[in-house]
Order: C-alpha cells, then structure tokens, then sequence
C-alpha cells in the first residue's frame, strides 16, 4: 500500500489555505495522509492540519524561504518514511519544490492536475493543455510519483486527523541559492490563487483610472483583483494581477470578468472556474461562449449597478 505526502506552506505563520486544500484532498481520495510543513512558525500551527486529515504533520521552523534547502528536507524524509505519493499546491512555492523533489528523488513530476483519482497504487490526473482547449489523463510511471494540483480546485473538508506533530530539522548547509527579497502586492486583498471570488479587468475599462471600479466590486465580495495581459502591457496595473497563460493560473467558485473579450490565452488561465460571469458590450465576444452568465452592456453602467445592489444586499 502507498505512503501518501502533503507538502503544505506556511506564510509567516499562517496557514495557507492550499494546505488545508491540499490535506483535505488527499484524506478524501487516499484515505490516509501525513504532511510536512516548512517555514515561520510552522511547529504553531501545524496541528490544524490534522482537522482536515493529516494524521501526522512533520514541522521544520526556519525564518527565511530557501527552495533548496526546503526540498532536501523533504526529500530525506521522503526517503526516511518511504512515502510513495506526493501531493503538493501548484503555487510558486510548489512549482519550485515540485522540480527540485522531482531531481532528488528521480521521481516524474505531473503539474497543475484539476482532478485527481486513484487507480490501484496510481495516481491518475486530468490536467488542461493547449492552453486550456483539451484535458489530457496522466499517470506516473516512476516508483515516486509526485503531482501538484491548481489551488481552489479540489474544495476543503473538515475530516479528522490524529494531528501529532514531529518536528524536523531543515539544514541551509551547503546550498547554493539565497532568497534576497521578496517583493509583495496586492495589500489586504486575498491572493489571487487562493480567492474564492475574483473580479477581472480587460481592455473594455478604457484606462488605469478605471481600475478602482474593479477594486471597490472586489472589496465588496471580499474578492481577489486580476486584470488581462492587455491591461497589464498598457501599464494600468502591476504584472502580478495578469491572469492567463503568460500570468497566475486561478480556480475561483466565481469569476467576474469585466470588459474581458477572452482570448484564448486568458481563457487557458481561468477557465476551470466553477462559475464565470462575463460583462462586455460586444455580444460576439469570445468569453460569452465559456460564461455561465453574461451580461451584453456597458461596463460602466452595470458594474456600478451591481456595487450598489450588492450594499443593499450586505445592509
């Protein structure tokens, strides 16, 4: 039988939701899982885990991210507790760790899966490719398989755990890359890949002073802000929010997309959202064939009519 892997992140102390994800899913698909969890404060909150499945958690405290040092860790307790499975959120964190395991342990690596099941001792995966226009079903070969799956993508279920932590040692002795800063964005908001409800903003905005009406409909739904790479090329908001197959990948219950035509590339970045809404005044746009709902108008007149429905609704 398969010793099964999370590889949870932790982000100055907190939990990130993709851990939780990341545990839930794999007590519901594999029936057991232990975690390990790096980073600040880690040994302080890595008992949650075990209220969405983790029986066991092992937990390395360290002060500063270094890839390098993290995936070793990792790998010697893949190789000390011989886990077979590893599951891991398809993060920036978790694409830099995925690769680096995946060199270590001579192990295939299946990246950004949208459904995940178990075939016998297999894990087989169903993941988007050319750029969002067909799903593709992978299995590793490799006596080690390891699989990161897109945040948001598999739900959360609270499903008991034993929650005993171990911590572990994470030694920086000998590596050869240095994190020297981090520049981050987005202030309070929600990280886009961890948003439950993100509020887009496409070419249909006219103008950088125009993404404040994207800014207050997302403060309103307690929502994520993204933009297409149209918005961002012309320079009316940081690269950082660009969603689409050049930008983050997002997995959202809703997606609004606002003044957004849908190219395709965009599409290849949210298109496994659960529900889509799109806003744009050309009836013959491209994001109206993937939309749950749409809305033929003025962007301008609607948005503002939704903000003010929504304060109403919120008292």
């Amino acid at each position: 039988m398969a010793n099964y892997l999370v590889v949870g992140e932790v982000d100055k102390g907190n939990l990130k939701k993709a851990s939780k994800e990341a545990v839930s899913t794999a007590k519901k698909i594999f029936g057991s899982a232990s975690a390990v969890l790096i980073g600040e404060g880690a040994s302080s909150v890595a008992a949650e885990l075990g209220k969405y499945g983790a029986d066991t958690i092992y937990a390395g405290d360290v002060n500063e991210y270094n890839g390098e040092a993290y995936a070793k860790a990792i790998a010697q307790l893949v190789k000390d507790k011989g886990f077979d499975v590893i599951l891991i959120p398809h993060s920036w964190v978790g694409r830099d760790i995925s690769a680096r395991l995946g060199a270590l342990l001579d192990a295939a690596v299946i990246s950004d899966a949208v459904e995940i099941k178990l075939e016998g001792d297999r894990v087989v995966i169903k993941k988007p490719v050319y750029s969002g226009k067909a799903f593709a079903e992978l299995k590793c070969r490799t006596p080690i398989q390891i699989v990161t799956f897109r945040p948001n993508s598999q739900g959360i279920e609270e499903q008991a755990g034993s929650g005993n932590v171990e911590n572990i040692n994470v030694d920086f002795g000998g590596v050869k890359t240095k994190l020297i800063s981090v520049k981050e964005s987005g202030g309070e908001r929600v990280p886009l890949t961890e948003a439950d409800i993100v509020v887009s903003a496409g070419r249909g905005i006219k103008g950088p002073e125009n993404m404040k009406l994207i800014e207050d409909l997302a403060d309103l739904l307690g929502a994520g802000v993204g933009a297409s790479r149209a918005v961002v090329d012309a320079g009316w908001c940081d690269h950082t929010l660009q969603i689409g197959q050049t930008g983050q990948t997002v997995s959202p219950t809703l997606y609004i997309a606002v003044g957004i035509s849908g190219a395709i590339q965009h599409l290849a970045g949210m298109g496994s959202s659960k529900y889509i809404v799109a806003i744009n005044k050309d009836p013959d746009a491209p994001i109206f064939k993937v939309s749950t709902y749409g809305v033929v108008d003025d962007l301008f007149k609607v948005v503002p009519a939704m903000q003010e429905e929504i304060r109403k609704l919120k008292g």
